[in-house]
């Protein structure tokens, strides 16, 4: 890839899991339903960016709080990548997610809580976290909370970094989205429907869904990102909203497709490109995602020669 200025970014997870994936014809609710393959990896979302932006060729350092118990699928993926680990190691084991992939692509997610966080840990992992900021100005933080991480932990954090002059990427939901979002991180990436749970109401068209967005950028958020999955990537900056079409793929499993656009957003930041450049990648990227199975950047020509192909224009809103 392109040579850059500073690769350097540290993406926290702060409940990580190893993702069981299966593949079945059909989903049988409340009946038994037969898996024809299955993986077992490393996951969490944090996790999912770090090694996307590794295969990209950033220069990354992953933290967070990982169990001890079975920590040796993590740290073989970091080493895999050249990742730097500064997960914080806890008792217990990190939990193990379920997701169910039809041939149609749509996928049954069985999310479990994870581990029990106490203060001493959360305390060293927060020490780790101000370390990191000493010689790292860019932070994804991304994914769901352990039990022991309240929404404020996380928005305590966010706001710190922001006094430090850091920008922070945050892709969470529920909770700790609507705090993390209180304490104005440089870019948040909501789909329509944490857009929606924000907003705590039914959002009915496009038109509503840019105004909703646009509250966000009203509390001083730079950047805000909305991935609508099929239909493209809105990005509103400066007052100005650009959407993205990506083509249409042949979905395999929409399994870290999310990951993948903060991955891309990020490696755009990073090389510095303008927002249509870094627009284009994005979706391409995150556009193939689905196209394979497990996260990664398997394609990466494929990938370059598709940015061509992604339109790319100012958003027209209906009624203006």
């Amino acid at each position: 890839m392109m040579p850059s200025v500073n690769l350097n970014v540290v993406t926290v997870t702060l409940n990580p899991a190893l993702d069981l994936t299966g593949n079945l014809d059909q989903l049988n609710v409340g009946s038994v339903s037969r898996v024809d393959n299955s993986s077992l990896h490393p996951a969490g979302k944090g996790v999912n960016v770090a090694k996307v932006l590794a295969q990209l060729g950033a220069k990354v350092t992953v933290t967070g709080i990982l169990g001890r118990d079975n920590q040796e699928p993590f740290c073989q993926l970091f080493a895999d990548n050249n990742i730097t680990d500064a997960f914080v190691r806890v008792e217990g084991a990190s939990r193990i997610n379920v997701k169910l992939v039809e041939p149609n692509g749509q996928v049954s997610d069985i999310n479990f809580p994870g581990m029990s966080v106490s203060e001493s840990d959360r305390l060293a992992f927060e020490k780790q976290l101000f370390s990191l900021a000493d010689s790292h100005d860019l932070f994804v933080i991304a994914g769901s909370l352990p039990r022991g991480v309240t929404p404020e932990h996380c928005a305590k954090w966010i706001t710190e970094l922001n006094k430090r002059n850091k920008k922070v990427i945050f892709d969470s939901s529920k909770e700790a989205l609507n705090a993390g979002i209180d304490a104005v991180p440089w870019l948040v990436k909501p789909n329509d429907e944490e857009l929606a749970d924000w907003a705590g109401k039914v959002i009915t068209d496009r038109n509503e869904l840019l105004a909703v967005a646009e509250q966000l950028a009203l509390k001083g958020i730079p950047n805000v990102v909305v991935s609508l999955g099929a239909q493209g990537v809105l990005w509103l900056q400066d007052n100005k909203w650009l959407q993205s079409v990506p083509p249409k793929m042949k979905i395999v499993s929409t399994v870290g497709a999310g990951d993948t656009l903060v991955a891309a957003m990020c490696w755009g930041e990073l090389q510095q490109w303008d927002r249509t450049k870094t627009l284009r990648f994005a979706t391409a990227l995150s556009a193939q995602a689905v196209a394979q199975v497990g996260v990664g950047v398997e394609h990466l020509e494929t990938i370059l020669n598709m940015t061509d192909l992604i339109e790319v224009s100012p958003v027209q809103i209906e009624g203006n």
